[in-house]
């Protein structure tokens, strides 16, 4: 009875515990700032490994500098220093003290002693083999024999330092320009060379990530008597800045510009080569800025500093923000252009917001788009199925091209100028076609292609450019490289594609670049716009080529004919004054005579007026006689390279000179008044 009444009494106090009231669930939506979002996916804006994010860094920094001096029409000085921080001094920094190991088998480099025993022993054989080989006098590769083994919490820690002659920041606005993501001065319908906006707030994130330290800013804007510093780092998820410290500072040189400074972890030894390759491609498009890189390292030996001159002073113009083009609009932006616009009506609103939409046509539009229309409705009132009428009307009708009047390309002069001053070439074309439209957005399409050159190896070298910036990634899947290794026929120009050094250069500029791929390192083969201008402006560069590469021939060929009679001038001179003397004796000894001129020859002759060396020089008279047109064209082609050369390049002008400019796509001629 007892076990009876505890059972049920048990069973009464489950059912009032099924009773009670369970607490609702906390809802499962969850935000992430835009700060936090790229923090997670770093890869996409080129931050995929600490070698990369080092590249992209300097990258960033060094095309902010150059957007921020050309915004002023300032001829841009770039210095961009990469600094090597060892473990120890990375360690004080950060206030953290450095700490011998106390359990070695704790770490992803402990090494037993068995291993260590095998390690060395290979190394020995390998130290033997290398001394075989050069007693027996072959090639010994350099090998050292303590190959470091690198765990994977060791990491190598880096300075960046990028400092300009821009036109600074405001003092207020320097903490949201780097600590607030997807906030800038660049976002507009316009050229510009940055691809997501970010800039040096992505490498303000991965300091934050790798490093923990902030990022030091000083900034000064032209005739401002103070320098603002500021040193602030990041609140990921909030996406706000945090501002250790920002005070203004005496500025006495009346310096303008912009100096930034950034921890990171990075790679150098990886992509030591992209990053030069970086700057020297920048140089070739960019020949009116001054570059000076330098890396610093504790090892002497590792150091390096290069400094790329300037060669001219002038400079493209400052790209210009446009209106959008009817045919490259969407729902969400016709929403958001009514939502800002400041205009009335409908009819002024497709006349203001828009290209290419004159008064005429903008009535034309409403009439077509239905009688629910007229052009005095206001247009914030238009609703949700109106802007939908008007979107499909925008992507049906015919409007007229934009013009690339807001874009700025380098122009063939700084382009072939690039050119020269980077690779030496021994010949070089350049060509500029006409703005085209892709979706609505004008684009140009620039080409330089070189035969020969300083460090330049034999085959296609190709160079690309979009907006004015190198793209050094995924190079196979490009149009221009596409372009230049199947669609051109190089062996029709008289250039020979894997023997020859040829450097194929190519910059498109547009409003909107279409990049493929989220690290947007390359542009697709599949827009046929693109890929015909591109094909078009490798072609014309290839003729100009090819009516001086087969000049070159004909004169090298008619050197080498002459080369050759002038070889058989001696033979012949014996010959033909063996001749002379046999017929001067037969005249003399009237066994045959002869009359006039001839008679005067064989008289010369006799009286030793004409001799072996008379005959000789007349020889050579009458090669160099023949020969002289093409010798003079060749001496004009190739006749400067017996002589030293001695660059000559434009001068900076006063700025009180005056003077009018006349530019070609190969040279600009100044009358100073």
């Amino acid at each position: 009875m007892e076990i009876g009444g505890s059972s049920e009494s048990q069973n009464e106090t489950k059912k009032g515990k099924s009773k009670t009231p369970r607490k609702p669930k906390e809802s499962l939506l969850k935000q992430k700032s835009p700060a936090e979002f790229f923090a997670e996916n770093k890869n996409i804006a080129g931050f995929d490994n600490p070698g990369k994010s080092l590249y992209t860094t300097v990258r960033e920094l060094v095309e902010n500098s150059l957007d921020s001096a050309e915004a002023i029409s300032e001829l841009p000085v770039v210095e961009i220093t990469i600094e090597e921080i060892g473990k120890s001094k990375f360690n004080s920094m950060i206030g953290l003290v450095d700490r011998e190991r106390v359990d070695a088998q704790l770490y992803d480099d402990y090494e037993t002693a068995k291993a260590r025993e095998k390690r060395l022993a290979k190394e020995a054989r390998a130290q033997e083999a290398q001394s075989k080989n050069a007693a027996l006098g072959k090639k010994v590769k350099d090998q050292s024999t303590m190959k470091g083994m690198k765990g994977r919490g060791e990491a190598s820690f880096y300075r960046v330092t990028c400092k300009d002659n821009g036109k600074g920041m405001p003092h207020d606005d320097i903490p949201n320009m780097f600590g607030r993501v997807l906030s800038g001065t660049k976002y507009g319908l316009k050229q510009t060379r940055g691809k997501f906006g970010l800039g040096a707030k992505m490498a303000l994130i991965w300091s934050k990530m790798s490093t923990g330290l902030p990022i030091e800013i000083s900034s000064s804007m032209k005739a401002q008597s103070y320098i603002s510093f500021c040193r602030l780092d990041i609140d990921i998820h909030r996406n706000i800045p945090h501002i250790h410290l920002h005070e203004k500072r005496n500025n006495d040189d009346w310096w303008h510009g912009a100096e930034i400074q950034v921890v990171i972890e990075g790679n150098w030894t990886t992509y030591r080569s992209k990053i030069l390759h970086y700057m020297r491609q920048m140089a070739v498009i960019t020949p009116y800025a001054q570059f000076l890189f330098r890396f610093i390292s504790d090892a002497p030996d590792k150091n390096v500093t290069i400094k790329f001159a300037r060669r001219t002073d002038v400079m493209p113009p400052v790209p210009l923000e446009t209106k959008h083009h009817p045919s490259s609009v969407d729902l969400l932006l016709i929403k958001r252009l009514i939502a800002e616009t400041s205009k009335q009506n409908l009819l002024q609103f497709l006349q203001h917001e828009f290209v290419n939409i004159g008064k005429s046509l903008a009535e034309r539009l409403i009439g077509e788009m239905g009688p629910e229309f007229s052009p005095k409705m206001v247009v914030k009132s238009l609703t949700d199925q109106q802007i939908v009428r008007i979107n499909q009307l925008f992507r049906q009708a015919k409007f007229d091209d934009p013009t690339g009047d807001c874009l700025s390309p380098a122009g063939e002069y700084n382009l072939r100028l690039g050119i020269i001053k980077e690779l030496h070439p021994d010949m070089v074309a350049t060509y500029s076609g006409s703005a085209q439209v892709f979706e609505g957005h004008p684009f140009i399409v620039e080409a330089g292609v070189s035969v020969g050159g300083k460090d330049v190896k034999q085959g296609l070298n190709i160079f690309r450019f979009a907006n004015r910036i190198p793209l050094l990634f995924e190079q196979g899947a490009d149009v221009v490289t596409r372009t230049a290794l199947k669609r051109i026929n190089w062996g029709s120009y008289k250039i020979n594609q894997t023997q020859d050094k040829i450097g194929v250069f190519v910059s498109v500029v547009s409003t909107k670049i279409p990049f493929k791929g989220t690290g947007k390192e390359y542009i697709g083969d599949d827009i046929n716009e693109i890929a015909t201008a591109v094909k078009s402006a490798i072609q014309q560069c290839c003729i100009q080529l090819k009516s001086k590469i087969i000049k070159k021939m004909l004169a090298r060929e008619q050197q080498e004919r002459k080369r050759n009679l002038s070889r058989y001038i001696p033979d012949a001179t014996n010959a033909v004054y063996d001749v002379l003397k046999h017929m001067s004796q037969s005249h003399a000894s009237k066994k045959k005579r002869y009359s006039g001129e001839e008679a005067e020859i064989l008289s010369n002759i006799t009286a030793n007026l004409i001799t072996k060396e008379t005959i000789k020089e007349k020889l050579a008279e009458h090669v160099e006689k023949v020969d002289h047109e093409m010798a003079l064209e060749y001496a004009t082609q190739s006749g400067v390279t017996e002589e030293p050369r001695e660059d000559v390049f434009i001068q900076t002008l006063d700025p009180e000179n005056k003077f009018i400019e006349f530019q070609s796509p190969i040279f600009v001629f100044r009358l100073v008044c």
